[in-house]
């Protein structure tokens, strides 16, 4: 707790603390539903054709924010009525990112005095986001909260047992539609605390780490929104100790939970 105190007198800090756990809350819910739905790979995707969006709204004067909300929601939506389509494309969907990655750097070569954006973007700054910017986030983050409750109940049914699903009048393309907007928006407010490069580390790595040790679908994802603020937090502080990125931080913390909970003992199968 020592370092804690007077970290806390600065506002970019708070400000730090809150997005971050804005963010995780997130993070942490609707990236359970992405491994459990073996999409974590079209969630990573999805922060390169933002990255696009985000360079390409600062070259005509638009806040990053916005423009990676819109790309990754038309690329969302696009993903989602491909439905099961998707699993199992990681090369289609590994060059479609690769050139959304490529518009983004040409965006930047028409630009290049925000070439200091495009590293935030790549890399993340939870220390950079201001009051307005955790405003920004807490109506991201009640946007997706709310689509994932309203859809939470048929988006479980298709993930577990998709025909019985359809057959009892789910519409799976709808499902995966409305799923893959929510996961949209969750990326778009992750690449603001840990970049686009590193977006596994609360999309993917406290669900991952969830899935080994939790017995059923509710404790999962308590679990995995417990290690997405946990991680983020300690990743915080660990950088206002040592002044190393935060981003590195949330990142390894991530592997670390995820390799220990990998080793432990697995639960009883429980009612997911």
């Amino acid at each position: 707790m020592g370092p804690a105190i007077p970290m806390l007198e600065y506002e970019f800090m708070r400000a730090a603390f809150l997005a971050g756990a804005i963010v995780a809350v997130v993070a942490g819910s609707v990236g359970y539903f992405l491994v459990l739905r073996n999409l974590a790979f079209a969630g990573h995707a999805l922060s390169h054709v933002g990255f696009a969006g985000a360079t390409g709204a600062v070259l005509v004067g638009v806040a990053p924010l916005w423009g990676l909300v819109l790309f990754t929601l038309a690329a969302g939506t696009a993903m989602g009525l491909m439905g099961d389509r998707l699993r199992g494309r990681d090369v289609a969907v590994g060059i479609i990112l690769s050139l959304a990655l490529g518009f983004g750097v040409l965006f930047l070569h028409f630009y290049t005095s925000h070439a200091t954006q495009a590293t935030s973007l790549l890399f993340g700054n939870v220390l950079g986001v201001s009051l307005g910017g955790v405003r920004d986030l807490a109506i991201l983050a009640l946007v997706s909260l709310l689509g994932l409750a309203a859809i939470s109940r048929p988006l479980l049914f298709a993930t577990i047992d998709p025909e019985l699903a359809e057959a009892r009048g789910v519409s799976l393309r709808l499902v995966s539609v409305l799923f893959m907007v929510v996961v949209a928006l969750a990326v778009a407010e992750a690449t603001q605390i840990v970049g686009i490069l590193l977006i596994f580390a609360l999309m993917v790595g406290p669900a991952a780490a969830a899935l080994q040790l939790a017995g059923g679908f509710r404790a999962g994802i308590v679990l995995s929104v417990v290690f997405a603020v946990g991680q983020t937090w300690l990743g915080i502080v660990m950088a206002y100790v040592t002044d190393w990125p935060p981003s590195f931080w949330i990142a390894f913390l991530s592997f670390l939970t995820y390799a220990a909970c990998a080793a432990a003992p697995r639960p009883l199968p429980g009612r997911r």
